[in-house]
């Protein structure tokens, strides 16, 4: 099977109008995709996506473009034959790796090319990726891994060690994740734009459909935010779980200060509480509000920065974003990059089709890597599953495994020409 064309769309969803997604950085997101189809000479395609929340998106869609040499007429079976170069050659062009490295708007054109490859080789193999990444040997998972500038903490052999520790119980935890799924929580009931009317209403709407883990948008006004964290907690009671979010608004003094005016709530985490650049920031807001953990990960650029954050104990919760690393690939590596540090992987799913994506890394990461499951949450935003021809299926506040063939990637036609930004009927009528 050899790629024969590379079909980059702008399909941006008008979310600001509710302002959902909205938090203390971004308070009115449109939640949009550089969504990118494979076709093959085969017939079968490859869809994949990078994630952005609107203006600027068109920037993806050109970066696409200027990466689509490295995929057209490439052989599948001899791409996956040595998967690490194969990624290499996608996001390390050297000409455009100059505008990273591995970071921005060209890794994140990177991120869906690699994903709609991943997406490609899991439907010509007739499995759901999670399926496909936990049937790998060690051997085969260690050979999607760039090892570079990793090998201080982690190693080939370090982390063939860990999942071969791993592979013993492999059986046995998939007829686990079928039987029951993961757990899951909800972010839903907490943007920031929400009055304190709504954030109860849909908190309490919750709890009916068996939410126990609920997460709030934080930042704004710490009178105000102590309120409506007051507001969360009466309603999920003690026995519920909370964790608050602050998208990067506070310095660090701020973020340690306002994190233990509210510590009488009981958060377990306070996410991306400073700049995602600043490991050492977020290494004193640890040790500052602990026994309150830090969680982050959506705008760490790469496995590189990964290493910094878990070596530095700087990240309690490890939220990798499958769209903001470069891919796949590079999710494997920092998957085993919390194994080593003993972080749990919660990954980041706050926009239009990361649930879809992070469901399939966050089971590998049970059946093949970590084995855990009930330490780990992954979130989950009620926004726009119905544009995708495999939704996510969340019951019980668990996710449960998908079982078509790829990555879940693929939107529906009939969305994809409502939504492709400027000329979708949507954005006409609007």
């Amino acid at each position: 099977m050899r790629i024969t064309s590379v079909t980059p769309e702008d399909i941006r969803f008008p979310t600001s109008r509710n302002l959902d997604g909205s938090d203390a950085m971004n308070p009115a997101p449109d939640y949009s995709l550089t969504y990118v189809v494979l076709g093959t000479d085969e017939g079968t395609e490859g869809h994949g996506f990078t994630f952005t929340i609107g203006r600027g998106n068109e920037l993806c869609v050109a970066a696409v473009n200027s990466l689509a040499h490295l995929v057209l007429d490439l052989d599948v079976d001899e791409a996956f034959a040595e998967p690490a170069a194969t990624w290499r050659r996608i996001v390390g062009d050297s000409q455009l790796r100059w505008l990273g490295p591995e970071k921005g708007v060209i890794h994140l054109a990177g991120a869906a090319l690699v994903n709609a490859l991943w997406d490609l080789r899991a439907r010509q193999l007739g499995k759901p990726l999670w399926k496909l990444l936990s049937d790998l040997s060690p051997e085969q998972l260690v050979d999607c891994v760039d090892f570079r500038h990793l090998q201080d903490v982690l190693d080939r052999d370090a982390a063939l060690d860990l999942l071969r520790k791993a592979e013993p119980a492999r059986a046995e935890r998939e007829r686990e994740l079928q039987r029951s799924g993961i757990p899951a929580y909800t972010t839903s009931a907490g943007w920031l734009g929400y009055p304190e009317e709504e954030v109860r209403r849909r908190v309490r709407a919750g709890l009916e459909e068996g939410w126990r883990h609920f997460k709030l948008k934080v930042g704004r006004e710490l009178e105000d935010d102590r309120r409506r964290v007051a507001t969360v907690r009466e309603e999920i009671g003690p026995d519920g779980v909370l964790m608050l979010d602050a998208n990067q608004v506070w310095e660090v003094p701020v973020a340690i200060e306002w994190v233990n005016a509210v510590a009488d709530f009981s958060p377990l985490w306070i996410e991306e509480p400073t700049s995602p650049d600043d490991v050492r920031g977020h290494a004193r807001i640890a040790e500052g509000i602990a026994p309150v953990g830090v969680a982050t990960g959506e705008h760490v650029h790469n496995r590189v920065m990964f290493k910094q954050f878990l070596e530095a104990g700087a990240m309690a919760y490890c939220q990798l974003d499958a769209c903001r690393l470069g891919g796949v690939n590079e999710a494997i590596a920092v998957i085993l990059l919390a194994r080593r540090f003993d972080v749990p992987i919660c990954p980041h799913a706050g926009g239009v089709g990361l649930s879809e994506y992070v469901q399939h890394l966050a089971m590998f990461d049970h059946v093949a890597v970590s084995g855990a499951r009930d330490d780990r949450l992954v979130e989950y935003v009620d926004h726009l599953h119905e544009h995708f021809v495999d939704p996510v299926r969340v019951e019980g506040a668990r996710y449960l495994p998908p079982a078509r063939a790829g990555y879940s990637a693929e939107l529906d036609a009939a969305s994809r020409r409502a939504y492709r930004f400027p000329e979708g009927s949507a954005w006409r009528a609007r």
